[in-house]
């Protein structure tokens, strides 16, 4: 039997296993863990626009997360009709499967097990019901910091004399209820107060957007335009019952973008929309039409949080992809360069089309479809050949357009030879679409 140490030497020892411990994993597991003081800025990918069983989806919050946090996503907001997932929510097994979620409750089970899945009631007497979990109790099964994170959504779906008026917000910390109006632009209009007020009210960035302005053909250009107060809008949304390519009767939405960012800069003094591009997600089974993974935001900010997100889109440091990736953007105010380098995948080649509206275009003097319905004859007329014009087409992995000072604006939108994973209309390729530029030589903006 050895004797006991003497105290002295007893501290010293535990102090040698102690700093040896630390040596071996403190610094190493700190290093790990460190957050970057002043990180440089990249590309993070989101979608803002997605449905579960809390609206109209058909399946559950987490599956729905648990597909993008696996999907290369690194941010998701979850935007439910008029509702946040959060509270108490029973949904019956047989309201589920009248959605096409038959497969829904099985897959649930298999990936998050019985002890997290909570029933009541009995299948064999159609009493079976699932409470789906509110946002704030499965976001930490989800979160990962500087991976994946979680933002409050909501749908805010209200609509003018038949016509739907549908707004994003992102961020929010309380519902907003449908605000109405007297026209679908006082509907909009309020609806944006309401963001703005709890915004103020919680002190929290709140970000709206308008949805899918081509569904039922509800929202003009005009329209958009009008309200210059709202300065997003889905510009490709996946949902394929949106009307993005228009029809015979009306624009499809990039000609909108064209037509009220035109109106915004050279009429009323008013800083352009930006387009984000979306996936209006709401079935996410086997053999279902309307899934995810159709179109998103690449927004670069130098941290993964919902106020670093909204600042970068805010400045219009974002673009919208529904397939294509981009290395760079930039924008050289002093020489006017607009500079795109594309992440090129193999085998594929691109398209850039340079889209703009000169300065000396005519927009004064001419009827327009206004609320009151005015016919599209006189506004295919009257925008045909100024507005959106394409500048410049340019071929490669590395376009660039050199602006002349003689255009209101210039955007680009790349397209590649690759057809789409997941298409939403016939023959749809690869695209993305980057933020209008060169404005601001013109229009200072309030923000």
């Amino acid at each position: 039997m050895h004797a006991p140490l003497p105290p002295r030497r007893t501290a010293l020892v535990t102090l040698i296993l102690l700093l040896v411990t630390l040596a071996a994993f403190g610094p190493t597991a700190a290093a790990e863990d460190a957050v970057p003081a002043d990180p440089e800025p990249r590309w993070w990918k989101g979608n803002l626009h997605t449905h579960t069983l809390w609206s109209d989806g058909n399946d559950f919050p987490e599956m729905v997360a648990e597909w993008y946090r696996t999907h290369g996503y690194d941010f998701l907001a979850l935007s439910d009709h008029n509702i946040l997932s959060e509270g108490e929510k029973w949904m019956s097994y047989k309201a589920i499967r009248a959605r096409g979620g038959v497969a829904a409750l099985p897959k649930y089970r298999e990936r998050f097990g019985d002890h997290w899945v909570e029933t009541r009631g009995s299948r064999d007497d159609n009493s079976l019901e699932i409470r789906l979990k509110p946002l704030n109790e499965f976001r930490a099964l989800m979160e990962q910091r500087g991976e994946f994170i979680m933002i409050q959504g909501e749908e805010t779906t209200d609509g003018y004399n038949g016509r739907p008026v549908h707004m994003n917000a992102t961020n929010l910390g309380e519902l907003i209820p449908p605000q109405h109006g007297d026209s679908v632009r006082d509907t909009i209009r309020n609806n944006l107060r309401a963001v703005r007020e709890q915004a103020k009210e919680l002190g929290r960035p709140i970000l709206p957007h308008l949805n899918h302005p081509n569904f039922h053909y509800a929202i003009t250009a005009e329209d958009i335009a009008a309200v210059t107060a709202e300065r997003f809008f889905e510009v490709y949304n996946g949902h394929p019952s949106v009307g993005h390519l228009g029809d015979s009767k009306h624009p499809g939405v990039e000609r909108l973008w064209d037509i009220a960012n035109t109106l915004r800069i050279a009429e009323m003094d008013a800083p352009p929309l930006f387009g984000m591009a979306t996936d209006d997600s709401h079935t996410y089974h086997k053999g279902q039409n309307v899934g995810p993974g159709r179109g998103w935001v690449m927004v670069r900010s130098r941290h993964l949080t919902p106020e670093s997100l909204i600042e970068s889109m805010r400045a219009g440091d974002f673009y919208a992809s529904s397939g294509v990736r981009l290395e760079d953007v930039s924008y050289d105010r002093e020489s006017g360069k607009l500079s795109l380098s594309i992440d090129a995948a193999e085998g594929a080649s691109y398209t850039t089309r340079f889209i703009g509206t000169p300065t000396g275009h005519e927009v004064s003097g001419e009827p327009r479809r206004g609320e009151d319905g005015e016919t599209l004859d006189n506004v295919t007329k009257k925008y045909a050949e100024q507005v959106g014009k394409v500048l410049a087409t340019v071929k490669g992995a590395n376009p660039s357009y050199e602006l002349s000072g003689d255009e209101l604006y210039v955007r680009a939108v790349v397209t590649s030879s690759e057809a789409h994973d997941r298409p939403s209309f016939k023959g749809q390729k690869k695209q993305a679409w980057t933020q209008p530029v060169g404005w601001r030589e013109r229009v200072e903006s309030e923000e």
